[in-house]
């Protein structure tokens, strides 16, 4: 009898506990209204640049894109595909227009021998894409490598 009294009480605070502190279910939306999140890509692989627009788009449409701010840093092997005639220069400028941030390290393309007239109009430059991703962390930014 003990035992079932003891459960009785632990249960009544817990609900009390509940009620008062206005717990919120996973249905609720979250209560923070702007994120900002960071990926970096350094392969020219075509699927992990799919993989990662595909990721802008959920994220987008998750959170609204109003609620997030989203840079790519691209550098090392990855600076061919920001070129003109990349494989995926249509769906960089599609993210550009739905205002995802591009940045090209300009260490990586000095070492590939890129100019900026190679480039797609409207991507950003970063001397170094390293240490944008180190900035943008320490600014809190969510790191996301696909």
């Amino acid at each position: 009898m003990l035992m079932l009294q003891r459960i009785l009480v632990i249960w009544s605070l817990l609900f009390s506990l509940q009620a008062f502190t206005g717990f919120a279910s996973a249905a609720e939306p979250p209560v923070k209204t702007s994120y900002r999140v960071v990926f970096s890509v350094t392969e020219d692989d075509q699927h992990t640049w799919n993989e990662v627009f595909g990721n802008f788009r959920n994220i987008q449409r998750e959170l609204g894109p109003d609620n997030i701010k989203i840079e790519l840093v691209v550098y090392d092997q990855a600076m061919g595909m920001l070129k003109d005639d990349s494989l995926v220069a249509e769906k960089v400028s599609d993210a550009l227009a739905d205002g995802v941030k591009i940045v090209a390290c300009m260490n990586s393309m000095n070492a590939q021998g890129l100019k900026k007239d190679d480039m797609l109009n409207g991507i950003g430059y970063v001397q170094a894409g390293i240490v944008e991703l180190i900035k943008l962390q320490s600014d809190g930014w969510a790191y996301i490598r696909p």
